[in-house]
Parts: structure tokens; C-alpha cells; sequence
């Protein structure tokens, strides 16, 4: 049975990622394709909770496309952990007469979602947008493949100068819990090694295969180490560590840090964000509550969100595999 819905109110949250807008756009312009009105909330969770909602209509989200980050902006909000946060939030929801929320976040921002769909019976879909690609229930989140394409292009660059030197660098990307970013990225960019959470190598390994990459002929060498690695303490010391035990190698480290987040979305990314706002909206036209829009087998699916919270997209090993071969 659908709901009666004619205004549905969007926000995003937690890090930004590239695609957001174009999910932003996708959202307002189905609602109104839908002859439903369209609500922005900006700064996020806070936005809610102090009233920062105006109505957005299909020319406010004009040439957004192409945009990295979030024209709505992204915040912390502590509050919004609270029930008397979460009430204020639904206040101002009421007051607009908004009948349902899309949430387009990582599984921070779900876990919010949830409790407050679930404390206060609002209607509630999210879009998975994080870099990280971290989150059940979906092959691909907004941003992913953006993130992947700015770090190969940078461990290109790095290559040129690791070349030129005779240098061995080690390269940290984004990944504290799950390491798809540096797997995808250092097969991509023909990295001698890749380093994540989900396997630890162990410092002898490293040294191991390091040792060989020289024997064999290499004169310079690429490691890609994900920020949550459990090697070591954290990349620099990883480095120190190599640099003491193959003292034939000249060492350095380069963080690629938040660039990771920015730039325009990738068409991959664009694609998926339309897909993806435009299947959240009609999923909320038809009584869906609760779920996170994801795609499997190139098919727009529904998870629900208490599962993508708990879960997470496990890491492909046949990837390790290939990495393990093509580096000798």
C-alpha cells in the first residue's frame, strides 16, 4: 500500500564524498517529477534540529552535477544523539509538513536515521554516500570510484618521482576500517605491495617481499598502506622500520589524506547518484521505510538500514590473490 507523500525533505551527512550533489539533484528533481515538493536541510543532523529547511525546486539544483562535496554542507552533531535533539528535529520536520527524509551519509548518519524513523514513526531512505565503500548491502556507494581515480592519478605522479630517484614510497590512502580504497587502487597503479585492516602482513613479510622486488631488478618500489593497517602504529613508523632493515633503499611516505574526498564526481559516480536518488524517492512513494537504496548486479536494490549499519562489504579476496602475482 503507498503513502500519502507530498513532501519529502533531503539532507546530507557525516563525510562528504563526490556524487552527493548529483544524489541531491536526482532526489529534488523526482519528488517534483513525482508532483511531490522538495526540502533542503542543510548542515546536516544540526540542520534539523535549528530549523535550517527551505524549499528547493529543479532550477535550484542547476549545474551541480559536476560538483564534488555537498551544496548542503555536512556537520557533527552531538545533539541530534540526543532524544531531546532528535524531538527538535522532528518539530521542525512537523512544522514544514514534511512526510518523509532521504539521508544521503555513511553508517553514522544511518544509525541516526534509524533511531529517529524508529522513535517517532517517520518514513526514512538512505543513499550510501562514503568514499570508503564500506557499507552492506551495495556494491558500489557514492564516491567510491571518484576516490579510486584521484589516488591511481597520484600514485602515477608518485611513480614518476619514485622512478627518477631510485626511491621506495610508501603511500597511505583512506581506509581506517576496511581496505578497499588501497586493494583497487594499488592493482590499479601497479603497486609492489598493499598493505590493509583485513590482512595483516606482518613487518618480516614486507621486508620479505621487498627484498625481492630488489633482487629482481626493481629499482624503485610503490606500497600502498591504508590509513587503518595494523602492520604498524601507523605509516611513518612502518616506514623507519623498512629504512633501518634495507638501509639499500632511500625511503619516503606521502599521506594523501582528504584530496581523496574532493574533485568532480567520476560519470560512474554521477550515474549511480541519479540512479540511486531517483530509486529512493519512488521506494518512498511505494511505503518503503527504513531501507538504504544500494546496487547489486547492476540492479537498483532495497537493504534495510539496521543491516547496513551492522554489516560491512567484505573485502574481495581474490583481489589479494591477483595483487600477490602481479607484484613479482
Amino acid at each position: 500500500m503507498e503513502r500519502k507523500i507530498q513532501k519529502i525533505a533531503v539532507l546530507t551527512s557525516g563525510g562528504d564524498s563526490p556524487g552527493m550533489n548529483a544524489a541531491l539533484r536526482a532526489v529534488v528533481r523526482s519528488a517534483i517529477y513525482n508532483s511531490c515538493e522538495c526540502l533542503a536541510v542543510y548542515q546536516g543532523y544540526q540542520g534539523l534540529i535549528d530549523n535550517d529547511i527551505r524549499p528547493i525546486n529543479a532550477r535550484g539544483v542547476n549545474n551541480i552535477i559536476n560538483k564534488g562535496g555537498t551544496i548542503l554542507k555536512s556537520a557533527r552533531c552531538l545533539e541530534f544523539r540526543t532524544k531531546e535533539g532528535r524531538q527538535k528535529a522532528f518539530d521542525n520536520l512537523q512544522k514544514h509538513q514534511v512526510d518523509a527524509l532521504v539521508v544521503i551519509g555513511g553508517d553514522g548518519s544511518f544509525t541516526g536515521a534509524l533511531i529517529f524513523s524508529q522513535e517517532f514513526n517517520f518514513p526514512v531512505i538512505g543513499i550510501p554516500g562514503t568514499i570508503d565503500n564500506d557499507i552492506h548491502g551495495t556494491r558500489f556507494t557514492l564516491g567510491y570510484d571518484t576516490a579510486l581515480n584521484t589516488v591511481v592519478d597520484a600514485i602515477d605522479k608518485i611513480r614518476d618521482t619514485a622512478s627518477s630517484h631510485n626511491r621506495l614510497f610508501f603511500v597511505e590512502v583512506m581506509g581506517r576500517d576496511a581496505g578497499h580504497i588501497a586493494l583497487n587502487a594499488g592493482i590499479g597503479a601497479g603497486a609492489e605491495e598493499v598493505l590493509i585492516p583485513e590482512e595483516d602482513m606482518g613487518l618480516n613479510r614486507l621486508l620479505d617481499s621487498l627484498n625481492r622486488s630488489k633482487k629482481s631488478g626493481k629499482s624503485s618500489s610503490i606500497v600502498v598502506i591504508a590509513e587503518g593497517d595494523k602492520t604498524g602504529e601507523n605509516v611513518f613508523e612502518i616506514a623507519a622500520y623498512v629504512e633501518k632493515n634495507l638501509p639499500h633503499y632511500e625511503v619516503r611516505v606521502s599521506v594523501l589524506g582528504h584530496m581523496q574526498r574532493g574533485g568532480a564526481p567520476s560519470c560512474f559516480d554521477r550515474v549511480l547518484a541519479s540512479r540511486m536518488g531517483v530509486h529512493a524517492v519512488e521506494s518512498l512513494l511505494k511505503g518503503h521505510d527504513q531501507m538504504m537504496v544500494g546496487i547489486v548486479d547492476d540492479r537498483m536494490v532495497l537493504h534495510p538500514l539496521e543491516d547496513a549499519i551492522k554489516g560491512k562489504t567484505p573485502i574481495n579476496k581474490n583481489l589479494i590473490r591477483v595483487s600477490d602475482i602481479l607484484s613479482i
